[in-house]
């Protein structure tokens, strides 16, 4: 009995997989505007650069409040943060519903993206004092597999809801599911574990025995954190990320319907596969990251090898998927793509993790905004290059910045803090 006392509880676990929630939530929220654009392009008649601007209100306002975003969580805490963003993009979710012009709703998708900017920084700086650092590459994974399979599931049952209702129906269903998250968030998560009710002393224990004490000051180092070569080469990598990833977000769905020539069913099938296989090298890329870490002790070589190789299987693959003219062949790259892609994000924010450690949701905004960054750029872009040049090299463009990211990936070290606090002073 007292064996069974003294095992550890996993509260932490438990914050773990809420943490995944959000992240199937803001992908539920982002993505059904891909799978519904169609629709709505065909009642509001908009050409495919005004569908751009529209797509990319979203990119243009995630990428501008991250760093103000990730400051103030670190400030009043990921438990407040949280709830208080999710209600925001919530509500702007459901208002989309409501938009009636190409202006109203490139307004309404930029204050969405205000609140959905601040999520990804917040939620790891909510793991970074729950989560021991040979965890933090699963987790990472786990995490945005989550978010990659909410993306997967995202085209189906917003075209199932279209076929039976309108295109203005899964806008508000999934707002609803956003404020059930936040009301669950609010009453469960506790910024400190120490204040958490149902964790006992053995997982107390063995947290602050890996993680130290919470600091007690909140000033934010900018001026280290901006001065890092560190921090500007992880976040060019990233910006690879988000302009590579995002084109499968946002214009996927869009381009099996005006170059593949598939059905609205169609459609959400087969944007939802290269999705589905991001799930799986979400959780490939941090378990394979964490093994390796366990194995040989090489924080800075498991990161890297597992990333680079992600980058690489993007830069292969993409190109051959749009010149094969086989629908399944063609979507089975793309998938392998993905799946690449994905290998890259969890370790990309492990890393954020390893080098922020206090002030991950610092670290990690700014990356963060410097891959949002790309996919506004990605988003807007993608408009006039398919008018002007065709699809084709839309996704030669993904390519070409996979490989760069597997270059800068390699001068990417997790091992080095951006920002180590001072010694504290002798007692007494």
């Amino acid at each position: 009995m007292s064996a069974i006392a003294a095992r550890p509880t996993r509260v932490r676990h438990i914050v773990l997989w809420l943490t995944v929630l959000l992240y199937m939530v803001t992908y539920f929220d982002r993505v059904m505007i891909s799978t519904a654009m169609p629709s709505i392009q065909k009642e509001f008649a908009f050409d495919d650069v005004t569908v751009g601007w529209i797509l990319g209100a979203f990119q243009l306002s995630y990428f501008l409040f991250q760093i103000p975003g990730g400051w103030l969580g670190d400030r009043i805490g990921p438990r407040r943060m949280l709830t208080y963003i999710v209600l925001w993009w919530s509500a702007f979710t459901a208002m989309t519903a409501l938009m009636w012009s190409a202006s109203s709703m490139i307004v309404c998708r930029f204050l969405f993206g205000m609140g959905e900017a601040s999520a990804f920084p917040n939620a790891t700086r909510s793991l970074s004092r729950w989560m021991l650092p040979s965890e933090r590459g699963w987790a990472q994974g786990v995490t945005h597999a989550g978010a990659r399979l909410g993306g997967a599931i995202t085209p189906v049952m917003v075209a199932f809801l279209i076929l039976h209702f309108t295109w203005h129906a899964p806008f508000i269903i999934f707002a609803l599911v956003g404020i059930v998250w936040a009301a669950v968030w609010h009453w469960y998560y506790r910024d400190n574990p120490s204040e958490h009710r149902s964790i006992n002393e053995a997982e107390r224990k063995m947290i602050h025995d890996a993680l130290g004490e919470p600091p007690k000051r909140k000033i934010i180092p900018w001026g280290s954190i901006l001065r890092s070569p560190q921090m500007w080469t992880l976040s060019a990598t990233y910006f690879c990320y988000g302009y590579a990833l995002n084109m499968f977000l946002t214009w996927f769905p869009k381009y099996l319907d005006a170059s593949r020539g598939m059905s609205l069913t169609q459609m959400g099938i087969f944007a939802s596969l290269p999705l589905a296989a991001g799930v799986i090298g979400d959780i490939a890329g941090g378990w394979f990251s964490d093994e390796i870490i366990k194995r040989t002790g090489r924080v800075k070589f498991a990161r890297k090898v597992v990333a680079v190789t992600g980058f690489l299987i993007a830069a292969v693959c993409c190109p051959f998927a749009t010149l094969e003219s086989d629908p399944y062949i063609s979507t089975a790259l793309f998938c392998a793509s993905v799946f690449g892609l994905e290998l890259v994000v969890g370790n990309a924010w492990a890393v954020s993790l390893d080098v922020g450690g206090n002030y991950a949701g610092t670290v990690s905004s700014v990356m963060n905004t410097l891959g949002n960054m790309g996919s506004f750029i990605m988003a807007v872009a993608t408009g006039y290059i398919v008018r002007d040049f065709g699809w084709n090299p839309a996704f030669y463009v993904v390519a070409a910045l996979s490989l760069l990211g597997a270059i800068l990936f390699l001068f990417v070290d997790a091992s080095r803090q951006i920002h180590k606090e001072p010694p504290a002073a002798p007692a007494g």
